[in-house]
């Protein structure tokens, strides 16, 4: 279990969501003063979203990659002060995103300039110890750019199809471009690692967020397509996504292609543990997203237009974590067990000792014998008060019936606090090992800032605080109601 007879308490925040940077927050000094506000106010532990490169919808839940760190995260700062980055111009009809890629590329230009052959040599070093996943991330990223990002299965079929000669001559034509991604994943991973040795003297651990499927246009599916369900022109021919549930009436269609089970397993996991070792590299614990589909996916046929036309498949999950823990030891994991839950995911769950976790947002419908009311949770569990895929506690709260405000009131003892505080305070006061709130509820924000909405594509991903909505008092607030609840 990963946080032993320690109660904690965190916070949710992506990267993206800081203040400061160009257009997104990023590992530049807003990270710092994150941190510094964290340990200020008793909270230990930072949760984000996964960090890779992202696709134009900015969802970090379809990345181009699962082990490359997204270079927008990037501090342009940290570049100038180094001496090889000057923040040129930015052009009114560039997006913030093309202008920091530009300045990521002028970077690298005074990186080859004036670096010290030691720092040279680093990355030199950095490019060989990750070669089995660099050296395809980079080809693959050269080679969208080079055919406008387009999706690989729509590339020249010779690099599509990974021809030997083809994918050579590539390399030697697109150098340059295959060398500035190496440079640019060389300085996310030492931005990020510096940012984590912060967090450490500070006593904040971070907690990142790993997606169980990968998205079909990644540099996973084009290098590796004997472990995914696509077919010989690229096609995915069975895709992932979740029956009709809360956020949606004909479920979610989320398109990533399935999982080779048994294609994986002949080779004892291999692609599913250099996974895990990216992810431990970067944090201290990691949060499995959509766990359940370890005991079985919900599949859905390539050409469905809704997920509704699904069904379920088993997935070997047991032998798949076997292979984890043989391999690692311990694994500080958090399953993400919401949606459909069997008794067969919860037995998998279990049979590995991972915390599940608790939403208080989805608390009180039904009876007593709701799962996520606080009197029925365990030990052995993650609170949280909502997600990145719920309204904010205010908004939620704001949508509800008189009489579902009337039954919460009365479940929570008719507190004299406004909302969020009175859910806050029944997640710091969980048995749960760790108590998680999202900044937003932190910092008592409406629906308008919210972060996602699933099964819609435009204004997620987008919300950043400011230090100006961090009330004077907070940092002590929250460092109270932290000791109060033996969560220090």
């Amino acid at each position: 279990m990963i946080f032993s007879d320690n109660r904690r308490a965190g916070i949710l925040l992506h990267i993206t969501s800081l203040p400061g940077g160009i257009g997104n927050g990023d590992l530049g000094p807003e990270a710092y003063r994150f941190i510094e506000f964290l340990s200020a106010s008793g909270v230990f532990v930072w949760q984000v979203l996964p960090l890779g490169p992202t696709h134009d919808d900015g969802s970090p839940y379809q990345c181009l990659s699962v082990h490359a760190g997204n270079p927008i995260l990037i501090s342009l700062q940290w570049l100038q002060d180094r001496g090889w980055l000057e923040l040129p111009e930015k052009n009114l009809h560039d997006s913030f995103s093309d202008y920091r890629m530009a300045c990521l590329q002028r970077a690298w230009e005074g990186f080859q300039q004036r670096a010290t052959e030691q720092e040279k040599q680093e990355l030199r070093a950095f490019a060989s110890r990750n070669a089995d996943w660099l050296d395809d991330f980079s080809l693959y990223m050269a080679l969208r750019r080079e055919f406008g990002e387009q999706a690989w299965p729509q590339w020249p079929e010779a690099l599509r199809d990974r021809q030997p000669k083809a994918l050579e001559q590539a390399r030697i034509r697109l150098k340059d471009v295959i060398d500035s991604i190496n440079f640019q994943q060389y300085i996310f991973f030492r931005q990020w690692h510096e940012l984590r040795d912060y967090a450490r003297q500070h006593s904040v651990r971070l907690f990142g967020d790993m997606p169980i499927f990968v998205a079909h246009d990644s540099a996973e599916v084009w290098a590796h397509r004997e472990y995914f369900t696509v077919d010989a022109h690229g096609n995915a021919q069975t895709v992932a996504g979740v029956p009709p549930d809360y956020f949606s009436a004909t479920g979610q269609l989320w398109g990533n292609p399935l999982y080779r089970w048994e294609q994986m397993q002949e080779d004892g996991f291999a692609w599913w543990i250099a996974r895990m070792r990216t992810q431990l590299e970067l944090f201290d614990f990691v949060r499995i997203d959509h766990f359940r589909g370890f005991e079985a996916c919900w599949e859905i046929p390539g050409s469905a237009e809704t997920a509704m036309e699904g069904h379920w498949v088993k997935a070997p999950g047991e032998a798949l974590l076997s292979a984890l823990y043989d391999a690692f030891h311990a694994l500080p994991l958090v399953a993400e067990d919401l949606g459909v839950i069997t008794p067969e995911v919860d037995a998998l769950r279990n049979r590995f000792d991972l915390p599940g976790m608790k939403i208080l947002q989805f608390a009180f419908g039904g009876d007593a014998s709701n799962p996520y009311l606080p009197h029925n949770h365990e030990k052995k569990s993650v609170v949280y008060t909502g997600t990145h895929d719920n309204d904010t506690t205010l908004g939620w709260y704001a949508s509800l019936s008189e009489a579902e405000k009337g039954h919460i009131s009365a479940y929570l003892g008719h507190p004299g606090e406004e909302m969020p505080w009175p859910l806050i305070r029944a997640a710091l006061a969980s048995v749960a090992c760790l108590a998680m709130l999202p900044m937003q509820d932190v910092l008592e924000l409406n629906g308008e800032h919210r972060m996602n909405t699933p099964g819609t594509v435009e204004g997620n991903w987008q919300w950043r605080f400011e230090w100006e909505q961090v009330r004077p008092d907070l940092s002590s607030h929250l460092s109270g109601l932290v000791h109060l609840y033996d969560r220090s």
